[in-house]
């Protein structure tokens, strides 16, 4: 992997051979991420004072713009060596609070305008999306949060970023498809199941109509979990809207109860939003995931290697009405 360097004149420099490097891609938040280590010759100081922006590439294809945050230069066992790190373009919008603003039918095409472009971030796609209510953003809000809760209250889903720095704006597509079996040269493989924290029970509660809708989720009822969240929701809503509102909770509160992350060696096999046939039969472990992280990283000792978080797909919630 090569990796080049913008600085905040408008300069460009392409850094010397990579000792080591890592890149972290989610293509949300936690914001995708890189780590690169070369040999530092004195020369490089103004450029890594002024760094502000990094592209990562691999075999002349970009796998990661970002932002530059920090460099280091160490004296030590390896000689004289620097290190930068940064994040992905998602930092811009999560570093940049909003102001307290209340939209009327606002379309996504309207709030990303408004959140996203004056920081420099372009668009790769944007779906067709209009609110049926008043969008509020709150004082101290970040700019992603503005983006991504209009994103999930009207669309029901997340914005993402392309490795080239785009943002999509738009439901996921599925992305390519690779299967990992026994046969294949499997380094490593860690499942994890952790139920703190995930919600046995959404109860959304209309104070004005003194109604309630229980959102419940009998996957994790069925295994003795016992976690209950209350909230009120703004008078008169609808049956739907809080089916939505419990169900949207319960859904994000399993976002980290299930993974599995397989280690390969090379690096860059799949990306976020890919699909992975697995077929693990020592571990017992089949099925299709999605590839929610990708980790890719090299040094002299371990060579090129590549760790995918896979997660489940398909959550679902039963909903019961109140009175």
């Amino acid at each position: 992997m090569t990796g080049t360097v913008y600085t905040a004149d408008h300069h460009v420099y392409e850094l010397p051979a990579l000792l080591r490097w890592s890149v972290v891609r989610t293509g949300s938040v936690p914001c995708d991420s890189f780590s690169v280590t070369f040999l530092y010759e004195k020369d490089m100081l103004p450029v890594l004072e002024k760094a502000a922006g990094f592209t990562a590439r691999e075999g002349g294809r970009v796998m990661l713009r970002g932002v530059a945050d920090e460099y280091t230069v160490e004296l030590g066992p390896a000689g004289l060596t620097a290190s930068l790190t940064g994040r992905g373009y998602a930092a811009r919008l999560l570093d940049n609070e909003s102001r307290p603003v209340t939209y009327e039918h606002a379309t996504l095409e309207e709030i990303v305008r408004r959140h996203v472009t004056p920081y420099g971030v372009k668009s790769g796609e944007i779906a067709p999306l209009r609110a049926d209510s008043v969008y509020t953003v709150a004082a101290g809000t970040s700019q992603w949060k503005a983006l991504e809760g209009f994103c999930r209250t009207y669309g029901d889903f997340s914005p993402r970023f392309s490795g080239e720095g785009l943002l999509l704006a738009a439901p996921e597509r599925p992305g390519r498809r690779l299967a990992i079996g026994d046969g294949d040269p499997v380094l490593r493989c860690v499942l994890r199941e952790d139920h703190y924290g995930v919600l046995t029970e959404a109860l959304v509660i209309d104070k004005t109509r003194n109604a309630s809708y229980s959102v419940k989720n009998p996957e994790l009822i069925a295994k003795g979990g016992q976690c209950r969240r209350v909230i009120y929701t703004p008078g008169q809503s609808t049956w739907d809207a809080m089916r939505y509102t419990g169900d949207y909770q319960i859904r994000r509160s399993r976002e980290e109860e299930w993974s599995a992350v397989v280690t390969l060696p090379g690096s860059f096999p799949a990306e976020p939003g890919d699909r992975v046939e697995l077929d693990l039969g020592r571990l017992g472990l089949r099925g299709t995931f999605r590839v929610a992280e990708t980790e890719d990283s090299f040094s002299a000792r371990d060579g090129a290697v590549s760790a995918l978080t896979l997660k489940k797909e398909g959550v679902e919630a039963c909903g019961y009405r109140n009175r």
